[in-house]
């Protein structure tokens, strides 16, 4: 059974029974900065408890409704019950061997049902690692060692992860790249992302400026050109149509290997198994993680076999790659994904949402765009003259927290609320949190 039972109370959230964060938190939270680096940051200090399918219980006893699914990782709930079955059950057996070492059947399962799902018509092989930026950093050593060239060009407002090349392919400065240069940036070139609300370019303009980019830095130079078919940290930007098309088109004329980072948006989150789907733009490389373990630390680099076949034995691999306890629960994720119900879910999720938000930006004057797909989407605050509205955003989204809702910001200035509800969540609950957020909205922009 993919879909838990109703419950009453999980279907009552949110429900706020003390101050937030409550005391046990409170106490939680001081023994937590007298042990944690203060690197950390933390979106809402509560400790949780527990989770029931799209609910989050802190030791409090307070219930919020998740809007955030971990930042799109718990995409079928934080605690599945397939996926605890199945990891438990492999815990038993052996949690490790290092697959470089000794294999186990997971790995090729996990590699197999992406290799028949990913999109593009052609022979596929799967490379399996532990995280996100793994996945990234691999992508760029395989196109390098396929093409023979070092450069790697990316777009505005992009997010790539934090690792040392991941960051120098990552736009945001705060709070990912500030302070810990040098970075590659040599070897990374930025052009436009046609954003549709902010660059003023259609597609065909923004196309040719990618092209001018690309010329004037010498198109023979770049192993990889990597796209997210959402961008994520950059303010869920959507691609204008016809745009990740064109990008593919203009990076196999030159031979340069199209890279699409599904880590966030990938995996039923917008609707469609994978977000490059909605564009018509497979990648020679497909990157998946974040939903992939539904929980556990698992990533995979997917595509062309000449391509992935390119690299020599031994030159990828990693201590924890594809480990079989995260493989195990990537295997029930799947189960999860393949049944129908689960992407008609995401349709319902969608449209409850929309329903409350698109006729914000008609009603109030700081909402400037309503956008995404499926169950990632987004709110952007600005002022007429489209100033960011950080501090608003975030007023909003404490607002939300206090009253039981988990929302997340982002976006390049930091004036955007992502939504990222559980793919599993019942439609009535989500709308219950938009509305509270709606509610907020309101409240703040008076």
């Amino acid at each position: 059974m993919t879909f838990a039972p109703p419950d009453a109370a999980r279907l009552a959230a949110p429900s706020v029974v003390t101050e937030i964060p409550g005391p046990r938190s409170r106490e939680l939270h001081a023994e937590r900065e007298n042990a944690v680096s203060s690197g950390f940051g933390t979106v809402l200090p509560v400790f949780v408890d527990h989770a029931e399918g799209a609910v989050l219980v802190d030791v409090d006893g307070n219930r919020f409704i998740d809007l955030a699914s971990g930042i799109a990782v718990t995409s079928v709930g934080a605690a599945h019950p397939r996926v605890a079955e199945r990891i438990a059950r492999q815990a038993a057996r052996f949690t490790h061997t290092c697959f470089m070492v000794t294999e186990y059947e997971s790995f090729v399962r996990v590699a197999e049902w992406l290799n028949a799902r990913v999109p593009g018509e052609w022979d596929k092989r799967t490379a399996l690692f532990s995280t996100g930026a793994e996945a990234v950093e691999n992508a760029v050593k395989i196109a390098r060692k396929h093409t023979g060239r070092p450069g790697v060009l990316v777009l505005d407002e992009a997010y790539h992860g934090r690792s040392l090349l991941t960051m120098a392919m990552t736009a945001k400065e705060h709070p990912y790249r500030s302070g810990f240069g040098p970075l590659p940036d040599d070897v990374v070139v930025r052009a436009t992302n046609g954003n549709a609300l902010r660059s003023g370019l259609d597609t065909e303009t923004a196309l040719a400026e990618v092209a001018r980019v690309l010329e004037a830095h010498g198109p023979e130079s770049f192993a990889a050109l990597v796209v997210e078919p959402i961008q994520g940290e950059g303010g869920f930007n959507v691609p204008q149509p016809g745009f990740l098309a064109g990008l593919a088109g203009l990076a196999r004329a030159h031979g340069i290997v199209f890279v699409v980072d599904e880590i966030q948006a990938g995996l039923g989150r917008t609707g469609r198994l994978f977000a490059s789907e909605h564009d018509g733009a497979a990648g020679d490389l497909t990157l998946t993680a974040k939903a992939l373990g539904g929980g556990m630390p698992i990533s995979a680099v997917t595509g062309r076999s000449d391509i992935m076949d390119a690299v020599h034995t031994g030159g990828l691999g990693g201590t924890y790659a594809g480990n079989p306890v995260a493989c195990e629960a990537a295997l029930a994720v799947f189960d999860v994904l393949d049944d129908p119900e689960t992407l008609q879910n995401v349709a319902r999720i969608e449209q409850v949402v929309r329903e409350r938000l698109d006729p914000l930006v008609d009603e109030i004057d700081v909402v400037a765009d309503v956008r995404g797909r499926g169950a990632m989407l987004a709110i952007e605050f600005a002022d007429a003259d489209l100033s960011p509205l950080p501090e608003l955003t975030s007023a909003i989204s404490r607002a939300c927290h206090s009253s039981g809702v988990l929302t997340l910001t982002t976006g390049t200035h930091g004036n955007v609320i992502r939504l990222l509800p559980p793919l599993i969540a019942e439609p009535e609950l989500v709308a219950r949190g938009v509305d509270i957020l709606v509610a907020a909205i309101k409240e703040a922009a008076a």
